[in-house]
């Protein structure tokens, strides 16, 4: 067993005019984000993806076990591999899978099977969870998974959008042909599927709104006697 071995603390204090300055800023960055359906196939240098993904895997983890895998494709025949099966099971999924009220919820958003996205976007980020860990032949245990996976998802999103890049998360259920096709290894399992480039020119998106603060926030929550 590896002996605790704490190092200093890089933490630099601000003001709480630059904090009060830099939480409206990333607010107002992130509110501004969108899920995006349409994409320009115009190329995205490698280096911006491989720097979201390092800010993904900066994110924290249970026990510091970070157990995730992040796969980039942007080879066409792999993507359109993609694309085929995805859309099968969508297919399916739409057809005789889901019911009335997740249709219903779906068509205010118009979406349906059909996934150009994922042939046209320059790049496909899929996000494995490692359901254990394999070290010298020996399977480890991975603790709070889906948390620590979820949470670098979030870190992922939010480096995509702050790139100046569109992004949209994609659950095709099941998801076991990426495992497949990606070729890795049974202890990881597909956790998300982001097609990664910038909007078409003329890109739609739905007219929704966020629920306002009032009804996300609850305040001054009181102790019971």
């Amino acid at each position: 067993m590896t002996k605790y071995q704490p190092v200093p603390l890089e933490f630099t204090r601000i003001d709480q005019g630059q904090q009060r300055r830099r939480a409206r800023e990333f607010f107002e960055q992130c509110n501004c984000r969108r899920t995006v359906r349409e994409y320009s196939d115009q190329a995205v240098p490698r280096e911006i993806i491989d720097d979201i993904i390092r800010t993904a895997g900066s994110a924290p983890s249970g026990a510091n076990k970070q157990p995730w895998k992040f796969v980039v494709v942007d080879d066409p025949e792999i993507k359109r591999k993609i694309r085929l099966a995805a859309e099968a099971e969508e297919r399916e999924s739409y057809d005789h899978r889901m019911p009335d009220s997740w249709l219903a919820d779906l068509e205010e958003l118009g979406t349906d099977w059909h996934k150009e996205f994922l042939e046209v976007a320059p790049y496909l980020i899929v996000v494995f969870k490692e359901k254990y860990r394999v070290e010298l032949g020996i399977q480890k245990k991975n603790y709070y998974t889906d948390e620590s996976v979820g949470i670098a998802c979030g870190f992922l999103l939010a480096a995509i959008h702050n790139a100046g890049l569109a992004s949209l998360t994609h659950t095709p259920s099941p998801m076991n042909f990426l495992r497949e096709i990606l070729q890795r290894p049974s202890n990881e399992t597909p956790f998300l599927l982001i097609p990664v480039g910038y909007p078409a020119e003329k890109a739609v998106v739905p007219d929704i709104d966020r629920k306002p603060l009032e009804e996300i926030l609850i305040r001054n929550i009181q102790s019971t006697p």
